[in-house]
């Protein structure tokens, strides 16, 4: 069957398939309790009721949302920089990249933090249509210019694309978005399209007047651009238009977590439940009115037969203690699994690089942030060519950050999460205490209160 202009080509089909994990751990704990079975199965004979109260009480450990929010902001710990053949009126552009008050450095962190989360995004690099405007000088008169839109993991529907100068370029590309409507006097409503985006030219599909019907062109109109302007953005790249999450392995172990830890709720709300136990009670009889009759309280007597018992039946605790363990390594993996991505791995090497240790071990992020900065420099090329300009410029971002082990990167991770506010000073010592970075013996509040009493740290006191 022809592929419609509204549905996912199978190429991004098969890219989605890892989306919605993501997804739903970005979203939180409600966004994972309403994946409901999704991502916490029942168990087998569990009752509705039972599982429903099981999901309702369930919490989320976000260390897939944390890790990506730290991993993402490591190439931006330091403002992005534009060479010196950037020209000064592309400069001026990326103070207001996007025209929505966002600075290129503002603008290319969001899109890094969706690349790692979902593995493709991109920048398209559009120009507003201008009425009445016949000439570029025109349109400069009236402050038209070209700006950077963000789309989304989630807009992107299917391309087309060929090999052309030692190169592979896009040919088509279709892209879900939205068109806002009034409606009624007070209420705005968002409408769905796709934009179809083709060298020079380009045309915007709705929905038809009926549910079944197929797709129509609303309308059409050409560029003067003969390529489209869409720099894609990768996570983990495995080819052209092809990239995947670095950190799916941490959010399929988060959905572990998830899961682990709904069960360690549950054997903790019956462990703290004792279970009243009447061993050689009379038997009550066939209506029940007979045999040993209970009162429980403080001033309450009970009369039990010759031989009888009657005791509280509790948890041992073995099982609380094994799945309290199972959580504190699962939480550990994690932070390992993200840390894996500052480790520092040599890679192929040149002549040139085999002279340079530094340039032939990065890690994996550090080569994560070299491919972006090739996609934001595409994006500056594209702004330059829509105001027939032969030179866009090159930004150049912070990369400083890889790790010699596994150990140290996870150290760095668990500083970061500090840092950043995801997790106490008194979490980060007891983690870094795991990781043998620091003495086993030190006590985290009091090593907390000693360094309150030495007063703030050198460097970090300014003049009035």
């Amino acid at each position: 069957m022809a592929q419609k202009v509204q549905n996912q080509s199978s190429e991004v089909q098969a890219l989605a398939q890892n989306w919605p994990i993501a997804e739903a751990l970005l979203g939180g704990t409600a966004a994972m309790r309403k994946a409901g079975t999704t991502f916490l199965p029942k168990w087998p004979g569990e009752e509705k009721e039972s599982y429903e109260a099981r999901l309702a009480t369930a919490t989320l450990f976000p260390a897939f949302g944390r890790t990506l929010g730290v991993m993402s902001g490591k190439p931006f710990s330091k403002q992005i920089t534009l060479g010196e053949d950037t020209p000064d009126k592309i400069k001026t552009w990326c103070e207001d990249v996007d025209l929505q008050g966002n600075s290129l450095h503002t603008f290319a962190a969001m899109m890094m933090d969706e690349a790692l989360g979902f593995g493709l995004a991109g920048i398209l690099v559009d120009y507003p249509r201008v009425s009445g405007a016949r000439t570029l000088a025109d349109e400069r008169a009236i402050g038209a210019r070209p700006y950077m839109v963000a789309v989304r993991h989630s807009q992107i529907l299917g391309w087309k694309a060929q090999r052309s100068g030692g190169a592979t370029v896009l040919t088509q590309l279709r892209l879900a978005e939205t068109k806002e409507e009034d409606d009624g006097e007070f209420g705005i409503k968002h409408e769905p399209r796709v934009r179809v985006l083709t060298p020079g030219a380009w045309a915007v599909y709705m929905p038809g007047a009926k549910a079944e019907d197929d797709w129509v062109l609303e309308e059409e109109g050409t560029t003067t651009l003969q390529v489209i302007p869409f720099a894609p953005v990768y996570g983990r790249k495995r080819a052209f238009m092809d990239g995947v999450s670095p950190l799916l392995d941490l959010a399929y172990l988060n959905v572990k977590h998830w899961q682990s830890q709904s069960d360690q709720d549950t054997i903790l709300h019956v462990a703290r439940v004792p279970i009243l136990a009447l061993i050689g009670g009379d038997d009550p009889g066939v209506d029940g009115t007979g045999g040993t009759q209970l009162t429980v309280g403080a001033s309450a007597a009970v009369r039990l037969p010759k031989d009888g018992d009657l005791k509280f039946v509790e948890h041992t605790g073995a099982a609380i203690e094994a799945g309290a363990k199972s959580l504190e390594a699962l939480e550990d993996q994690m932070i390992q699994t993200g840390a894996e991505l500052l480790v520092q791995k040599p890679g192929q090497r040149s002549a040139t690089e085999a002279a340079n240790d530094a340039e032939a071990n990065k890690s994996e992020l550090q080569r994560i942030t070299e491919g972006f900065e090739d996609s934001l420099d595409q994006a500056l090329q594209f702004m330059a060519a829509w105001v027939k300009g032969p030179q866009g410029g090159h930004a150049s971002l912070f990369k400083d950050f890889g790790a010699a082990t596994l150990t140290e990167a996870g150290a760095q991770l668990v500083i970061s999460m500090q840092q950043a506010g995801f997790i106490t000073k008194a979490t980060a010592i007891k983690e870094l205490q795991r990781r043998g970075m620091l003495a086993a013996d030190i006590d985290a509040l009091m090593e907390l209160d000693a360094v309150q009493e030495e007063g703030p740290a050198l460097g970090t006191v300014g003049a009035d």
